[in-house]
C-alpha cells in the first residue's frame, strides 16, 4: 500500500526549501493532509438519524456490518476525513517526505528540518552516507511524531533500493530501530515495510526472529505470500485490484489464468488462498487486502484480517442505513473453519526456497514486483537528491 502525502500543485522539487512551499491551510484543529491507513474496526462510526444515532435507534449501517467480520482500512490522502474515519495506524515513507515539504508549518515538516539539522549526519563526510543519514533521521522524526498522534502501529517503509540485498535490509532496520529508539518509540508499536522478493522474505524471517515486526508487500503470488506466511511476517499485503488490472492487459500468467478459468477475479482468488493457507496451517502472519476498488470487492473478502478500501466505498457503506427488522445480511467469506477444508496441492505446500519461488512466480508477478520497486525507489532517490538541495536548511 502507497502512503503518501498529497502535495499541493504548486510544490515543486526544485524549490529551494520546504520551508517556501505553500498549501492549502487546514484548520488548526485538524492534522496535515497526510495518507493514514487505519488498522482498526469501525464498529463506532454511526450514521446518524436526525438527532439519534444508528446505536441509539436500533438502526445499523452497512459499516458496521462488514467491520464485524474485517478490520476496515480507509484508503485516503485528504485528512479532512479524519473526523469520519479516524486513524489508528500509519505508514511513513519516501513519497511521504516529498509530501510533507508541500506544507505549511507543521510538526511534520518540523520533523523534516530538524532531520537535516542532525549533527551526527552533518559530521559525515562523504555526501551519499550524509543523504542516507538526513532520510533514516526524517523518517523516523515523521514516524515519532505519527505514533504519538495514533495509539496503533506506525510502519516505515525500508529503501526498495535494498530489495534484493538481505544483510542490507537488516542492517536498514536495525538502524531505524536504533533512532526510534533514541526517541523513546518501542518496537512494539513498529513494523518495516519490506518488499516480497526473497532477500526480503529472508530479512524478514530474520528479523522475526529477533522480534522486530515485519510488513511483506508487494505479494502478487501465492508463493510470495506462503513464503512469507513461513517466513513468519507480521503482515503480508496482497494487492487485489493491480493484479485485476494486469489480467485485462495481458496474457501468459498461469496463476491468473487458472482462476480465470475457475470464473474467479485473480485477485479476489489469491487473497482466499493466501488467507486459507494461513490459517488452515496455523501461521502468525495477517493478511492485509489491497488495491480494493469497489463494494463487491470488499463484500468478497469478508472475513480477511484488513482491508483497505477506498473512501467513496466506505461512505457508500457509511450511508446505507438497515433497520433490524430488515432481512439484509453480510456473508463472512474467509473464515477458519472454510480455511480448514480448503485444499492445496503437493506442489503448493513444500517448503519455499529462492529456486521453487522464482520459478512458481509468473509474468504478472515479475512484472508488477519490478513497477512496485522502481516506483518506491525512483521515490528514496528523490527525496535525497531533493536533500542535498536544500541542504543545509536554514539556521544551520
Amino acid at each position: 500500500m502507497s502512503f503518501t502525502l498529497q502535495a499541493p500543485p504548486s510544490a515543486s522539487l526544485a524549490s529551494s526549501s520546504c520551508i517556501q512551499r505553500t498549501s492549502r491551510f487546514l484548520p488548526s484543529s485538524t492534522p496535515p493532509s497526510l495518507l493514514f491507513k487505519s488498522l482498526r474496526s469501525f464498529s463506532q462510526i454511526r450514521t446518524s438519524t436526525g438527532s439519534s444515532s444508528s446505536l441509539d435507534t436500533g438502526f445499523t449501517t452497512e459499516l458496521d456490518s462488514v467491520s464485524t467480520f474485517s478490520e476496515i482500512v480507509p484508503d485516503t490522502v485528504i485528512f479532512d476525513d479524519f473526523e469520519k474515519f479516524p486513524p489508528t495506524a500509519a505508514t511513513v515513507s519516501s513519497s511521504l517526505l516529498l509530501g510533507i515539504c508541500g506544507l505549511p508549518d507543521t510538526i511534520f515538516r518540523n520533523a523534516v528540518d530538524m532531520a537535516l539539522a542532525d549533527s551526527e549526519c552533518f559530521g559525515l563526510e562523504k555526501s551519499d552516507g550524509r543523504l542516507s543519514c538526513f532520510a533514516n533521521k526524517a523518517l523516523v522524526n515523521v514516524g515519532g511524531e505519527l505514533a504519538k498522534l495514533v495509539p496503533g502501529r506506525v510502519s516505515t517503509e525500508v529503501d526498495a533500493r535494498l530489495a534484493y540485498d538481505t544483510h542490507g535490509i537488516i542492517r536498514k532496520v536495525h538502524d531505524l530501530l536504533k533512532l526510534y529508539n533514541d526517541i523513546n518509540v518501542p518496537p512494539q508499536r513498529l513494523l518495516f515495510k519490506i518488499p516480497s522478493t526473497w532477500q526480503g522474505i529472508e530479512a524478514a524471517k530474520l528479523l522475526e526472529s529477533e522480534g522486530i515486526q515485519t510488513h511483506l508487500t508487494c505479494v502478487y503470488s501465492f508463493a510470495q505470500a506462503a513464503a512469507a506466511a513461513q517466513a513468519g511476517a507480521s503482515v503480508i499485503q496482497v494487492f487485489v485490484g493491480r493484479l485485476r488490472d494486469w489480467a485485462r492487459n495481458h496474457s501468459g500468467d498461469p496463476e491468473i489464468e487458472s482462476a480465470q478459468r475457475r470464473g474467479e477475479d485473480p485477485g479476489l482468488a489469491l487473497v482466499t488462498k493466501a488467507y486459507n493457507y494461513i490459517h488452515k496451517y496455523g501461521h502468525k502472519s495477517k493478511l492485509m487486502a489491497a488495491a480494493v476498488r469497489n463494494k463487491q470487492d470488499l463484500l468478497s473478502l469478508l472475513g480477511v484480517d484488513y482491508i483497505i478500501a477506498p473512501l467513496k466505498v466506505l461512505q457508500s457503506l457509511k450511508e446505507s442505513v438497515t433497520t433490524p427488522e430488515e432481512k439484509y445480511s453480510f456473508v463472512r467469506r474467509l473464515s477458519p473453519q472454510s480455511a480448514a477444508s480448503y485444499t492445496f496441492s503437493d506442489e503448493e505446500l513444500v517448503k519455499w526456497d529462492q529456486m521453487s519461488l522464482a520459478s512458481a512466480m509468473g509474468p504478472a508477478t515479475v512484472q508488477l514486483l519490478a513497477a512496485g520497486l522502481d516506483s518506491n525507489a525512483d521515490q528514496a532517490k528523490r527525496v535525497e537528491e531533493f536533500f542535498e538541495k536544500i541542504w543545509p536548511p536554514p539556521n544551520v
